[in-house]
């Protein structure tokens, strides 16, 4: 996507994402992650932030949740629900990339429905590696694209490789980068 949706758009994607989020609980899809007390995690690409929220509830207190998008609408609307709902342990970030993010310091990043939009995947799948712990998930799903072209997108890079895979969902982890010769 090389330009963040108006308001109309945006409107109308909240609509269909509260919808979503009824049949398929964001919460469950991060439990089966592995979303624990105390992570850290990352919704690239947050949209209105059921996913951000649900990982914030998850985490708790002693958690951290980066709630990213390119559309200052959705890290509005971010901020908004997390003040609602007196979630602290969310930062909204303006970004299209988790560059800006300490190196090293997410648990799990979470990419949904996004992948198939990104201008630059590349990049994008670059800061993700930085932003990652070691030990740490990328975690996928984006129905508008089929599953080879998921873990093609991903891993071709050799920066990750497929850890697991579940009702369309397609977790990596991240490899070792090579020392530059």
């Amino acid at each position: 996507m090389t330009k963040p949706q108006g308001r109309m758009a945006f409107a109308f994607m909240v609509l269909v994402f509260r919808v979503r989020d009824r049949l398929w609980p964001p919460a469950a899809v991060l439990r089966r992650v592995g979303v624990l007390p105390g992570h850290s995690v990352l919704d690239f690409g947050c949209g209105p932030g059921g996913y951000s929220l649900a990982a914030a509830r998850l985490v708790g207190p002693a958690g951290k949740v980066y709630a990213l998008d390119f559309n200052p609408l959705a890290v509005k609307a971010v901020q908004r629900a997390a003040e609602k709902e007196r979630l602290a342990n969310i930062t909204a970030v303006l970004a299209d990339s988790a560059a800006g993010l300490p190196k090293g310091s997410v648990d799990v990043a979470i990419l949904h429905d996004v992948l198939h939009l990104l201008a630059e995947p590349a990049k994008v799948i670059g800061s993700l590696h930085g932003a990652l712990k070691r030990e740490g998930l990328l975690c996928v799903d984006d129905h508008h694209m089929k599953e080879a072209a998921i873990i093609s997108a991903i891993s071709s890079g050799g920066l990750f490789e497929v850890s697991r895979r579940f009702q369309g969902t397609h977790c990596f982890i991240p490899l070792e980068r090579s020392p530059r010769r």
